[in-house]
């Protein structure tokens, strides 16, 4: 199934990337310039295009993110710190954020005659952000059918939307993705903070997964705080 790997640069979607290209499926990536304050993700998913030999699409939609306002993602607003559980973390929310950036990725898809689309949305993104949930991708998939009807089939695949990032660590282990080259932080400064949302939860899925994380941060140890009032049982 030739596929395109929606791929950010961050943790996940490289790993997305390298479970693809392992199963012989992927033929390129797909990024988008929405204007993010940490726009060095994207340095991150280029290298992941040139390390995996494949194409690397950048879609700028900078514009776009600038009308998407009240997000600390894109506007100047302060990024929270903490746990993703917390409910400042919904600053971070972008507004329809997926559901515009994977609109893009089937029309390409189509344009390419490839057959499926993976993103790499997980269950600790739940809580806060909508368009990770099961039934958004279930949604999308039915609408685009309606979309492409007649001129293409493309599959929408999140393999990753029932389990936690700690799994996607494990699994990225065993395809040999190359940790220390991803980007997580929303911060985007010359280290990861270590105390943002995404900092914390990368930290933590290191940990349950019992895998070594080569990552540098500002504030190594400000995760275990964050994470003692959210069981990870909790926030599955």
């Amino acid at each position: 199934m030739k596929t395109i790997v929606v791929c950010s640069g961050g943790l996940d979607s490289v790993s997305l990337a390298y479970r693809m290209a392992a199963e012989e499926q992927l033929i390129g990536l797909v990024s988008f310039d929405y204007g993010q304050r940490h726009r060095k993700e994207l340095d991150f998913a280029s290298k992941c295009a040139a390390r995996l030999a494949v194409p690397h699409h950048i879609i700028d939609i900078a514009a776009i993110g600038g009308h998407l306002s009240g997000s600390a993602l894109t506007d100047d607003v302060e990024v929270p710190d903490g746990h993703y559980a917390e409910e400042t973390m919904k600053a971070t929310v972008v507004p329809n954020r997926n559901a515009i950036m994977l609109a893009i990725a089937f029309g390409l898809a189509a344009a390419q005659k490839a057959d499926a689309v993976a993103v790499a949305v997980h269950g600790g993104d739940h809580f806060i952000y909508p368009d990770c949930r099961p039934g958004f991708i279930d949604a999308f998939q039915r609408m685009q059918n309606e979309a492409l009807d007649g001129y293409a089939s493309v599959e929408l695949l999140a393999p990753y939307v029932d389990v936690s990032k700690a799994a996607i660590v494990a699994d990225g282990a065993k395809h040999g993705t190359p940790f220390a080259e991803t980007w997580s932080c929303y911060k985007g400064g010359n280290l990861h903070c270590g105390r943002c949302g995404t900092c914390v939860e990368r930290r933590e899925a290191f940990h349950l997964a019992g895998v070594a994380d080569p990552t540098e941060y500002e504030d190594p140890d400000f995760w275990k705080a964050a994470v003692s009032r959210y069981p990870a049982a909790e926030v599955r």
